[in-house]
């Protein structure tokens, strides 16, 4: 199957039957399928089966294995319930060599109840427009803002659109980004800056992905990603962090379990 070039036709997704879709994937430097995308894709699927009074708040979703590019991504989605404030979803995503991705989602219709935060975003950081693109791949932009943490300013660009439900999924297609570097950054051997995927000291992966959604602001502009994680153990590290919009406003909170494995000398 011939790779998504845009951001758009990633959600180009196909019906296969009742609450199924089939999607394609984009082409990655690293040769296999970025969770972001196939998380995005699956809160996708979801939505497309919940009435649009109801908009994303929360995801959970395990990566089970590396997703193959050239393949098509099934997505098979399980109603679990639909209430009268909340609606919830499961979705599968498979391939060939089998589940790819078990994600569970949840929507929530509005509510006019009190708004605040004891979070502040943080102060006196450089301007988006003022720093150089970094990002690796053309499906979004990327700025770092600070080279002594995973902290960049982000933004997916694509059609300017209304509808909330399409900037929460541009968000979670962004938001695996920063939290393997977060881990890295905590790692004894620290941060790993190669620009050859097959020249880095570490194996990565990222193993579950969580996040909550507070205020959906456009993900078409930029967006601050600031992520930190205590540590690691086992080879593995969680990645705390927070999505904040240009004036202030906090979007979103995600945690994500990463895979660091040290790369072995070849024998």
């Amino acid at each position: 199957m011939e790779p998504a070039k845009t951001f758009a036709e990633l959600f180009d997704m196909a019906a296969h039957g009742p609450d199924v879709w089939v999607a394609r994937s984009a082409a990655y430097p690293w040769g296999r399928v970025y969770g972001g995308q196939v998380a995005a894709q699956g809160l996708w699927a979801a939505a497309s089966t919940v009435d649009r009074a109801y908009v994303p708040h929360s995801l959970h979703a395990y990566f089970i294995r590396s997703g193959v590019i050239e393949e098509p991504i099934r997505f098979e989605v399980d109603r679990i319930r639909d209430g009268r404030s909340f609606a919830t979803r499961r979705v599968v995503a498979r391939q060939s060599g089998g589940a790819i991705l078990n994600l569970s989602a949840s929507f929530h219709v509005a509510e006019d109840a009190p708004d605040s935060t004891s979070l502040k975003m943080p102060e006196g950081l450089a301007a988006p427009d003022d720093l150089d693109d970094s990002g690796w791949a053309f499906l979004f932009e990327s700025r770092v803002v600070d080279e002594s943490c995973a902290r960049a300013w982000v933004r997916v660009p694509g059609e300017n659109s209304d509808d909330p439900v399409w900037h929460a999924i541009a968000h979670t297609f962004a938001s695996d980004d920063l939290p393997t570097e977060a881990v890295e950054f905590a790692h004894p051997m620290g941060r790993d800056r190669a620009l050859d995927f097959e020249s880095r000291k570490y194996m990565g992966a990222s193993l579950d992905h969580t996040m909550w959604f507070h205020r959906l602001a456009p993900a078409d502009d930029w967006v601050l990603h600031d992520f930190r994680a205590s540590g690691v153990h086992g080879a593995r590290g969680v990645a705390t962090g927070e999505l904040w919009s240009r004036d202030g406003i906090h979007i979103a909170t995600v945690n994500q379990e990463v895979l660091l494995r040290v790369r072995q000398p070849r024998s």
